[in-house]
């Protein structure tokens, strides 16, 4: 990597027949592996372009090569964080030797990641790690017959049990699953070219431009559209690992269709919409932690509901809207507001999925008074913990009510268990 000295050199041809060239295509491979849009003309010009400019300092040289590699908004973080662990190798060696020495373990509170810098990381000693001698391991037969793949072991492996490498594994699942489509057909018509219900306006616009001689008659149709998607998901201590998760999925959402619109809540209601449409899902995310002040706190379902009604249900919950709840239905407060906020919020929907990841328990049954005030105002109460949930969820959403979500059919199923 270049030295800070390096850097400060002003541009000259030997010192891009040197390492300052080879470090500037290195960089632009993995700004690629980061995600970048860095094409080989790129990595050209903006060698070409530190050569013309020249460089007087960091800053100067820091936008050059930005005003030359970075051509979408969103890849600005990305960029600002390849830059500065690849060109400042001085702290990034400092934090190597203080990782690796043998010494007490630093009690700090540590600095939260920024967004982006675990990508870029990945993406900077992607190299490194290719590059050391493989070491030499016993070698295990295992008979694999009777066992199931590592994909379906993912599949079905709880997010609250998740490893690191299985939840950004979920995650890239997340982001690769297939969107519903459960457009629904509106009161507006569109335009076609096939035959069927004529459209006066378009016929007499058309034969006004040939002045009368030629009437040809146009059609229209009526128009499907994506219903409104609204997300109400409890971020409490006991519901943060998988609201987390289930946050990826949304973002794959947002990013795909226009009418989405997320809401967090735990003692407090708090709309994350605007944060969510961000590009970068891991700066979407640190947003949203910003924006949130209950984080990892208590739960008051019935006053965040109450709230929600009250300010945002005219707004977002118009022209056949779906509500997903993602709680785990644990109030702390009294049951007869829920009650009746639940029952507001059900008629004011097309349609209430009700998501809980108490389901994953075989002997899961609805005794906290917090859960038998909400499932009579439900339509469908499905699990929420792991990728296959959310698959199911996900078909759900494109294939209309299902009978085996039914929270009538589970309560009466599990009062049939117990007696």
């Amino acid at each position: 990597m270049v030295t800070d000295l390096e850097i400060m050199k002003p541009a000259t041809t030997d010192a891009f027949d040197g390492r300052l060239a080879d470090n500037i295509v290195y960089f632009a491979r993995t700004l690629r592996k980061a995600g970048m849009r860095v094409g080989p003309a790129a990595v050209t010009d903006a060698i070409e372009a530190v050569k013309t400019a020249g460089v007087g300092d960091r800053d100067d040289f820091y936008w050059v090569l930005h005003s030359v590699l970075v051509n979408r908004h969103e890849d600005h973080v990305i960029f600002d964080e390849a830059f500065r662990l690849y060109w400042r190798s001085r702290d990034l060696v400092e934090k190597m030797i203080a990782m690796f020495s043998p010494v007490a373990p630093d009690m700090r509170e540590r600095q939260k990641l920024k967004a982006g810098e675990t990508r870029v990381s990945q993406a900077l000693f992607e190299g490194h790690e290719k590059a050391r001698p493989p070491e030499e391991k016993p070698e295990i037969e295992v008979d694999a017959r009777f066992s199931s793949s590592g994909n379906e072991v993912l599949r079905k492996t709880d997010f609250a049990q998740m490893t690191a490498p299985e939840i950004a594994r979920a995650k890239k699942a997340l982001a690769d699953l297939v969107l519903p489509d459960d457009r629904v057909v509106t009161r507006r018509f569109r335009q076609t070219h096939r035959p069927g219900r004529i459209d006066p306006r378009a016929t007499m616009r058309g034969a006004l431009r040939s002045g009368g001689e030629l009437i040809l008659p146009a059609f229209r149709t009526q128009r499907e559209v994506h219903p409104p998607l609204v997300v109400l998901a409890d971020i409490s201590g006991s519901m943060s690992q998988y609201t987390r998760i289930f946050l990826h999925f949304l973002h794959v959402l947002t990013e795909r269709r226009r009418r989405v619109h997320t809401f967090l809540f735990g003692t407090r209601l708090t709309n994350v919409t605007r944060q969510m449409r961000h590009k970068d899902p891991d700066e979407a995310l640190a947003e949203c932690a910003d924006a949130v002040k209950d984080w990892q706190g208590g739960t008051r379902i019935a006053t965040t509901l109450a709230e929600f009604n009250r300010l945002w249900g005219r707004r977002v919950l118009g022209q056949g809207a779906v509500v997903l709840l993602i709680t785990d239905g644990l109030e702390r407060d009294g049951t007869d507001d829920l009650s009746r906020e639940m029952d507001r919020l059900h008629r004011s929907c097309r349609r209430l999925i009700w998501l809980n990841p108490l389901l994953r328990f075989d002997g899961f049954e609805p005794r906290a008074r917090g859960v038998q005030a909400m499932l009579p105002h439900v339509d469908e109460f499905r699990a929420v913990h792991n990728l296959d949930a959310i698959t199911g969820l996900v078909a759900a959403l494109g294939a209309g009510k299902s009978r085996d979500a039914d929270p009538r059919r589970f309560m009466t199923t599990r009062r049939l268990a117990v007696a």
